[in-house]
């Protein structure tokens, strides 16, 4: 279905169309019709679906421009996800001019009692921040119209639960509530039988890995060693068509430039991009001029391109969903894929739970060495040699390559022209500025921030790159049959992670919510 048939206004429609979006997701289909009618929606579907959009188009169609009021509040669980949340709701709000404010712990409380003051439309924020604005007197939710719970799976697994609560009742009784969660536990049932009216249950079936023909690695490595071992492994592997997923919109612009420096054809991807800059981007690499795309799982989003051979994963999603949803632009049509996916030693708990959803192991990778990916670069050369050879179009070059023989011997040239094609990578430094690494699945207490227990199930945070600085620990993944570039094989072991085991907020619903499923 497209957006135009939503009922949302031209304003909307027009940022939403700059954007580079026409259809809507199954979630935005089924959510945002609902909202616009006032009625108070649980939808329950992983990130990557477009669950922003499907709250925040009928929110930010509710505003209304001349209240200076908080008239919309959006309650995330990490700073990453209510920063990324914020720069969505100002995209799509670009021509209504909503007024968007991002509070979240950690930053200067000060700076943002003055975005306050200033009259915001909309905020989002965590929990923990926006408790302490409320006591300040700073944050006024009396005329809020619509409140968002995002990710309320996580925020329950945090133990921000109460918080969450004591938020809740400083907000209108008559406010419309949108609960979106990834998961439906009792306690997230809790909150929609105390807090919502009659709310209407909208669940989108999970997506599976469908393709056998893709073949998963991964990369244990650290994460300045990324962007090298990444180098030498296209040197070895020599992928015609390529996808890099990278966390950040600063990693895809780093990455795409140093991959150029090196001699790479690659262009980067994100949504700070103009729409016309977008497509031209989209068309050189779907053309082949362009062999590597480097994007973020956003502006990757409804991205339709046939013959991509392998897909890199630079950094690792937190969701599950979210890697199934990139690695399933390769292996189409019947075509075998690869891809590999670079991990810190603290994020193999993430990879566990990867494979957990698609039933199948990744194999360990042995980066290949330097002298390796040396062989590699020799062996597209002379192939790409061959091919100018092949084509035959070299008469008007006798006369210069004549009198070159005469002075040099054809050995001499011949290696010359190879070491002209051929860039030495050691020779062009690349420097790819850190992130900070996942939140460890195995560190207790985490995420609180208050030594709030965290309870047994999911622990993502945000699901599209959050991160929490609570999370230092590394944890190991017990691991055979590793793959090399010789014949011999190598074996890994270390030791596997644990789970917290505290529960909160569990409870039993006694109301029924009605099911559309898709």
């Amino acid at each position: 279905m497209k957006f135009s048939e939503l009922g949302l206004t031209p304003e909307l429609l027009k940022a939403i169309e700059r954007m580079g979006f026409e259809e809507a997701t199954p979630i935005q289909e089924q959510t945002i019709p609902l909202a616009i009618e006032g009625k108070d929606v649980i939808g329950q579907a992983q990130t990557g679906t477009g669950k922003t959009a499907a709250f925040g188009l009928p929110m930010l169609q509710k505003i209304d421009n001349t209240n200076k009021n908080v008239q919309g509040l959006v309650i995330a669980p990490t700073r990453e996800l209510a920063i990324q949340t914020q720069e969505e709701l100002f995209r799509l709000s670009r021509d209504k001019k909503v007024k968007v404010q991002v509070v979240y712990g950690g930053a200067d409380i000060s700076r943002q009692i003055r975005g306050l003051k200033d009259g915001q439309h909309i905020v989002v924020g965590t929990p923990g921040r926006l408790l302490d604005l409320i006591k300040r007197k700073v944050l006024k939710l009396n005329n809020v119209e619509t409140l968002v719970l995002d990710e309320a799976d996580e925020m329950l697994n945090m133990g921000f639960i109460e918080d969450i609560e004591s938020i809740i009742q400083e907000t209108p009784a008559a406010r419309q509530t949108l609960l979106f969660s990834a998961t439906m536990p009792a306690a997230i049932k809790r909150i929609g039988v105390k807090f919502m009216k009659d709310p209407e249950h909208v669940q989108i079936k999970t997506k599976t890995l469908s393709s056998a023909l893709i073949d998963q690695y991964f990369v244990k490595c650290k994460d300045f060693e990324k962007f090298d071992i990444m180098t030498r492994l296209f040197d070895v592997q020599t992928p015609e068509l390529s996808i890099i997923f990278c966390r950040t919109k600063r990693r895809v612009d780093e990455i795409a430039r140093g991959l150029e420096m090196r001699g790479y054809r690659a262009e980067g991807i994100h949504g700070d991009l103009s729409q016309q800059k977008r497509m031209s981007v989209l068309k050189a690499f779907k053309s082949g001029r362009v062999d590597i795309l480097v994007a973020t799982d956003v502006a990757a989003r409804g991205l339709d391109v046939s013959g991509v051979t392998h897909v890199y994963n630079f950094d690792i999603p937190q969701d599950p969903e979210s890697y199934v949803h990139r690695i399933g632009r390769t292996g189409r049509a019947g075509k075998e894929g690869m891809s590999v996916s670079f991990i810190t030693p603290n994020e193999m708990g993430y990879l566990r739970t990867i494979e957990n959803l698609t039933r199948k192991e990744m194999t360990p990778l042995r980066p290949p060495s330097d002298s390796e990916a040396y062989k590699g670069q020799i062996k597209a050369a002379m192939d790409q040699v061959q091919e100018l050879i092949e084509k035959n179009e070299l008469e008007r070059y006798e006369k210069a390559a004549h009198s070159l023989l005469e002075e040099f011997s054809a050995e001499d040239l011949a290696a010359a022209f190879l070491k002209s094609m051929i860039k030495d990578s050691t020779e062009i430094p690349v420097k790819i500025t850190p992130e900070r690494p996942l939140p460890n699945k195995s560190h207790k207490g985490g995420g609180g921030g208050k030594g709030r227990p965290r309870s047994k199930g999911k622990t993502y945070g945000d699901r599209r790159g959050a991160k929490r600085p609570d999370s230092r620990r590394g944890s190991s993944s017990s691991r055979g049959g590793e793959k090399r570039y010789n014949s011999s094989d190598k074996r890994q072991s270390g030791s596997t992670d644990k789970k917290s085991s505290d529960r909160r907020g569990s409870g039993n619903s006694k109301r029924d919510f009605t099911i559309r499923q898709k």
